[in-house]
Parts: structure tokens; sequence; C-alpha cells
């Protein structure tokens, strides 16, 4: 166990110092959240003319929510759905077939590594933007349960992702695909709205959804206070219902993972 936790730490350490060597790369997604986010600023700004909440969220409540979704998406941020269909369409995957260690492990240890430079060159300028030029709280209600939540989201945005990566091994061109889930994953997760804004009806389909435990509920407890479909939820509730579906995901992703291996005839070498 000892050697595998070594492995991880220096797979992510190699691919932090990596990343490193073009910090601007990741410098010029600074410009995304913050542009993003005045936009919203400016949106909501208008709708509460005349109104001091908007199903129950104040302006500034809305504000805060905005933030904490902007900075758990840079904290969460995954390629890994992209960056394994390619390895697959490459061919370049037979030498991840061949090394002890999985796949999906490796990948986890470089998102580890990579969201761990994401700390001090996205996370932390953006979240004193936010403070200082925006006048938006960031304090957590429960620190701790923040930090678990948000931890949970990292997992699951990884194994579901890679659960869509993992389609290329079934699939010759799994783009479009890969395309459209994203953008009905940000949607589904309260990315652009939050979920409690949507009918009833559709409130109920996403709360047994697996993509609101990526954005909108680790943001509803880094705020103190869920509610979706009726349902209200304490912090240590609805961290433990987030811990069980990562649970789940993590489960479906191996299982995918070892049907794809069996699959797998390194097409493309």
């Amino acid at each position: 166990m000892s050697r595998l936790f070594a492995m991880i730490r220096a797979i992510g350490f190699v691919t932090y110092k990596e990343w490193a060597a073009f910090r601007t790369h990741m410098l010029a997604s600074l410009l995304v959240g913050p542009v993003l986010f005045l936009v919203q600023v400016f949106i909501w700004q208008a709708m509460f003319v005349g109104k001091e909440t908007i199903n129950g969220l104040t302006f500034q409540q809305m504000l805060t929510y905005f933030g904490v979704v902007t900075l758990i998406h840079y904290i969460t941020f995954d390629f890994a759905d992209w960056n394994l269909q390619m390895l697959v369409r490459s061919g370049k995957f037979v030498t991840f077939a061949l090394r002890p260690l999985p796949h999906w492990l490796f990948a986890l240890a470089q998102k580890i590594g990579h969201r761990s430079l994401a700390l001090g060159v996205e996370v932390l300028p953006v979240m004193l933007l936010f403070i200082f030029l925006f006048g938006v709280d960031l304090m957590p209600a429960s620190p701790g349960w923040a930090a678990i939540s948000i931890l949970l989201s990292f997992l699951m945005n990884f194994f579901i992702n890679y659960c869509v990566g993992l389609t290329a091994f079934w699939l010759v061109r799994a783009e479009g695909i890969r395309r459209v889930f994203l953008l009905l994953k940000d949607i589904s997760a309260g990315v652009f709205l939050p979920l409690s804004f949507f009918p009833e009806v559709l409130q109920k389909i996403l709360f047994f959804l697996p993509f609101q435990f990526i954005t909108y509920l680790p943001t509803r407890v880094y705020i103190g206070d869920y509610e979706l479909a009726g349902v209200s939820l304490t912090m240590a509730e609805a961290v433990g219902l987030q811990a069980a579906a990562v649970a789940v995901t993590a489960g479906l992703a191996l299982w995918l993972y070892h049907l794809a291996m069996k699959r797998f005839t390194g097409v493309g070498v």
C-alpha cells in the first residue's frame, strides 16, 4: 500500500512540474472565470430590480452561489475523458495497458498533480478577486463539511468523466458524444443556474442524477443550506449522500474499465 501511494505521489509531482513549466496556459484561464462571473452579475442585477429575493435567495447569496461554483470548477476541473479518448484513438493506450498500475489510477494521480498547481495559479487569485473586487462573501458556513464535499466533488467529476472517456473502447469517434454530454452535465450540475430554480418535476429527476454532486450540492454545502426537489438536508446528510453517490460512480467506472480492458486490442499501434 505504501508503494502504491508513493507511485501516486510521484506521478502527481511529475505532473505538477510538467504543468508548472507551462503555467501561462493555466494563467490564461484566469480570464474565463471572472468574465463569466461578471456576466452573471449583470444578469442578476437586472433580475433583482424591485425584488428582495428570487426563489429564496437574495442578490448577495446569488453572487456567492456563482462565486463558489467558479471556485469549485477550478478545483475539480478534469479532462480525463478527452485524454483517455485520445490515447485509445491513437493507439498509445497500449503502453498503459502493459503497466502494473491501472490507467484510471494513473489518470487520477495526474489530476491531483494538475489541480495542486491550480490552487496557487487559479483558485487563490480568483478567490481574492471575488472577495476584494466583487465583494463576494466566500467564507464557508461549515469549513470542515465544505472541504470534504469539495474533495468528493473532485472525485465525482473524475469518475464521471472517466466513464465518458471509456466509451472510446466501443465507439470509433466519441468526441460528439463527449461534447453533448459535457453540456448536459454542466446544466444538470447547476453550473448555469441553481437547480432549485428548475420546475419541480425536473428537480426530482436531477436529484437522482449524479451530476448535482459535482457542483450544486458542494456549493450549497459551502453556503450552508441544501434544498432540492422539496428535500432539505443537514450538512452531514448532504455530504453522506454525496459520499454514497461517489462510491457508486467509482464502482461503475471500475466495472466499465474492467470491460474495456477485456475489449482493448491496441488498434492504431
